[in-house]
């Protein structure tokens, strides 16, 4: 841990260190016109969160209160990196759903959700996955059935199922932000639990999108995925 990166400011003064004018373009391809961005490459970015590892909750919050997306992507970071090593912490947890409202982009989502939230979630209840789904923002349509993952990892066979219940619900979601969450989540639930993925593609299979579809699939023997791609 670098404690010269124990503050939003030091982190963001960091990232700026790291502009590269020739990575905006790649970086601007995920965000909104208006969005602002610095760009640099992601793994400058990682390595900047990872070193501010320690840094408190509150100065984390200033960092999502940042303009530009690489501050808040390394807050979303610092974030994943904190519960790798306080596993199910609730502040953590707390955090990331109180400050959905900084989470612009599905990378951001992908980053943290797995261990930040589907990790205090593991073992249930799991009503605020369930509130998640219902929400009117794709993003947190997403990481409803992206926390899940965490299941997959290290959680329950009931867990597990539970990752299903809520792709159930969110398969023939009309934003692709969702439904490809829903693909990846079933693909590597259905890797851990073959039966539960084929039950699963029997009932929604026809209703899915079909690129959530082959996501859903992918690891498959290719016979198999072939009779449910047609």
């Amino acid at each position: 841990m670098s404690e010269r990166l124990l503050t939003a400011e030091a982190v963001h003064t960091r990232l700026l260190a790291h502009a590269d004018p020739a990575q905006l373009p790649a970086v601007r391809k995920r965000l909104a016109p208006t969005e602002v961005a610095i760009g640099m490459r992601m793994r400058d970015l990682f390595d900047t969160a990872k070193a501010a590892t320690g840094m408190p909750l509150p100065e984390v919050e200033r960092l999502m209160d940042l303009e530009a997306y690489e501050a808040r992507m390394a807050a979303f970071c610092v974030l994943d990196f904190k519960a790798r090593r306080m596993r199910g912490d609730r502040e953590l947890h707390d955090l990331y759903l109180r400050r959905h409202d900084a989470i612009s982009t599905w990378d951001m989502v992908d980053r943290a959700a797995p261990r930040v939230v589907g990790g205090h979630v593991t073992g249930g209840p799991y009503a605020v996955l369930h509130e998640l789904a219902a929400a009117e923002d794709p993003l947190r349509r997403r990481t409803a059935v992206t926390a899940p993952l965490y299941f997959v990892m290290s959680g329950t066979d009931a867990d597990c199922a539970e990752g299903f219940a809520l792709c159930a619900g969110l398969h023939a979601d009309p934003e692709p932000v969702v439904t490809n969450a829903v693909g990846i989540y079933l693909k590597h639930a259905g890797h851990r639990d073959r039966d539960a993925l084929e039950d699963f593609l029997g009932k929604y299979a026809e209703a899915m999108r079909r690129p959530s579809l082959r996501l859903a699939v992918e690891k498959l023997p290719p016979a198999d995925r072939q009779r449910w791609l047609g």
